[in-house]
């Protein structure tokens, strides 16, 4: 009995001695730390970490992140999400379908009929069919576009936080964190035929699962973004080409600046990450300044990420394309006035993908890379580069005019690959 009893009492002492440091941790007030990639530069990035007890609010559904972000106001906040926020929910909690947002006589027979390239032509849609599809588009956009002001940290709580089918938008702010959150599936129920996109038309869609536009100081951590729920790969073809529901996992544009990417995992989507959006939008010279480190692209089919006229410190991220691939593009796109500088990478591929393949041209000049990892061996993309392709593409130099100099740690590749498959996405912080 007294082994007993001294055994109870033991397990008794040793729950009310757990150490601080077991306890979870309260992410919520951290800013990013100095060096840490271009976000920290001309005064660093604290999101809310200076909002009041009155501006912190832990939300479970889409109307309370709503009220929230506040219409996407300024002012300090700091908002925590617990579970799964469903964005196409109306205001009653109830979840909304494609046909509840439906009006004005559309349907999709109907669009395909009115604007069939054979008997349509090359215009652009227009009519009873293209504005019903308009009005339906509308209507979606108000349930799942979310803004988010300046000032505002966003993280999820535990390792299961979710945002699902909404379309975060960081427009014209600054000072933004968003941490610990899967993102998943901006689901579009509304795409537009654009007949003379590309040559042969495209299917264009209208949501990101999050969008910087015009955003400074942005940080981005331990996110996992993903299509997770309606993978493209599944959608029908429509006038021979695919029927994309989804955009980008996170675009990066219209002058955004000073933008830190870190530890995040991106997978099982097309076009993963635009950073600069037009050729022609030559305002984003000297901006468009990004920091990508220790992120997973997996099962990302392009744009991982594609850059335009932005300085870009690409280092110590891991790439994973899986054995059944068959639509794999190209991971790291160079085109008009980028300036990657890309360091200690680790790319894994099926044998049907070359080292070549790894690296796209558009119009651009430079490419800087050191230190990459190609199935375990190390490579030189950038004269594999102009050795595969000089027959099409004008060589690229490696001089991209700027060297990093706010980083953290970079690591080998080797090393990188490891630490990146332990460690990136939702739910992983340290």
């Amino acid at each position: 009995m007294r082994k007993r009893h001294l055994g109870l009492a033991l397990g008794l002492l040793g729950m009310l001695c757990v150490p601080a440091h077991a306890e979870a941790r309260d992410i919520s007030r951290e800013t990013l730390a100095p060096n840490d990639g271009w976000a920290a530069a001309d005064g660093g990035t604290t999101g809310g970490a200076a909002a009041d007890d009155a501006h912190v609010y832990t939300v479970t559904d889409r109307a309370g992140l709503v009220r929230a972000l506040d219409g996407g106001s300024a002012t300090p906040k700091i908002i925590k999400i617990a579970g799964t926020i469903d964005a196409n929910t109306d205001d009653d909690g109830d979840h909304l379908d494609c046909a509840d947002y439906t009006t004005g006589g559309y349907s999709l027979k109907k669009y395909l009929a009115a604007y069939d390239p054979r008997t349509w032509g090359s215009a652009p849609p227009s009519g009873p069919q293209e504005e019903a599809r308009q009005a339906s588009a509308a209507r979606q956009a108000e349930r799942v576009v979310l803004p988010v002001g300046s000032n505002t940290t966003i993280v999820g709580l535990g390792s299961k936080a979710v945002l699902k089918g909404g379309s975060l938008q960081v427009n014209n702010a600054d000072n933004v964190i968003i941490r610990n959150l899967e993102l998943r599936d901006a689901y579009d129920c509304f795409p537009v035929w654009q007949p003379n996109n590309g040559g042969l038309g495209d299917w264009k869609t209208a949501y990101d699962t999050l969008w910087l536009r015009g955003a400074t100081h942005v940080w981005v951590d331990h996110v996992t973004a993903s299509d997770k729920g309606h993978p493209d790969e599944k959608e029908p073809t429509y006038f021979a080409r695919n029927y994309l529901r989804h955009d980008g996992l996170l675009d990066i544009t219209n002058g955004s600046d000073l933008v830190t990417v870190s530890w995040s995992r991106f997978a099982d989507h097309d076009k993963a990450m635009l950073i600069g959006n037009s050729d022609s939008a030559t305002g984003d010279r000297g901006k468009l300044r990004v920091t990508l480190h220790h992120n997973e692209f997996e099962s990302v089919v392009q744009r991982a990420p594609r850059v335009r006229f932005g300085q870009v410190h690409l280092y110590n991220n891991r790439y994973v394309v899986p054995e059944d691939a068959h639509d794999y593009r190209y991971s790291i796109g160079v085109s008009t006035e980028s300036a990657i500088h890309a360091e200690n990478n680790a790319f894994t591929t099926p044998g049907h993908i070359e080292a070549a393949d790894l690296v796209k041209s558009w119009n651009g000049s430079a490419l800087h890379q050191s230190g990459s990892l190609f199935n375990g061996y190390p490579v030189d993309l950038l004269t594999i580069y102009n050795a595969y392709n000089s027959a099409s593409e004008r060589d690229l130099t490696a001089d991209v005019g700027w060297t990093p100099t706010l980083h953290t740690k970079i690591d080998s590749a080797e090393a990188a690959d490891r630490e990146v498959a332990r460690g990136a996405g939702a739910g992983r912080t340290p």
